[in-house]
């Protein structure tokens, strides 16, 4: 029987934005990816950040975002394992509960050039395939990881929107329709998100 193939796409997603959205749609029609899972970082207890959404509200807003595209869910799973969180605990994590599942890294190219200091970084690239698609980023990919058998570069639409950018254009009152999810930017409107 054919295991599905999950990719995970960690984020803060504060807010998630349509660049996320399309990067994750663009994998899933593009890779071997039967379904990616949006895995909503939590707020790491330890580090002070006030522009940090509360981890429900932000999981809400990947979840409404996402409500009607199969293929693309939200996950919480980080919510429920100790902090701080580390990448190679959760796939351990969840390799464990979902036995029938095979589960794929997605990073952006800025990740893969500091994967080097990632803890246990080795085991992620000895026991999962990693997805990376492109991003504008200082930096050059460590020559091991350029052609490793693990890792598979593609060739996906650069997205140069961030959150921190929709965040500061919210707070200067701009129209930002077209960045979110519109269920996602009247969730923002009306809680006041980000003001």
């Amino acid at each position: 029987m054919k295991r599905n193939n999950i990719g995970l796409y960690f984020g803060t997603f504060n807010p998630v934005h349509i660049g996320h959205l399309a990067i994750a749609n663009y994998l899933i029609e593009n890779s071997n990816l039967d379904e990616i899972w949006m895995v909503v970082t939590p707020h790491n207890p330890h580090k002070k950040k006030s522009s940090l959404l509360n981890d429900y509200q932000r999981l809400h807003m990947v979840h409404i975002a996402t409500e009607d595209y199969l293929k693309i869910k939200d996950s919480s799973v980080e919510f429920h394992l100790p902090q701080p969180n580390y990448t190679v605990n959760t796939l351990a994590h969840l390799t464990e509960k979902y036995p029938d599942n095979e589960f794929t890294l997605i990073m952006g190219e800025d990740n893969l050039k500091s994967l080097h200091k990632w803890k246990n970084y080795q085991v992620l690239l000895e026991e999962y395939h990693i997805i990376v698609y492109p991003r504008i980023s200082k930096g050059t990919i460590p020559e091991d990881l350029l052609n490793h058998k693990s890792v598979t570069r593609i060739d996906a639409p650069i997205m140069e929107i961030s959150s921190t950018m929709i965040r500061k254009a919210i707070k200067e009152g701009k129209d930002l329709r077209y960045f979110m999810h519109h269920k996602v930017q009247e969730y923002v409107e009306e809680m006041n998100f980000y003001k």
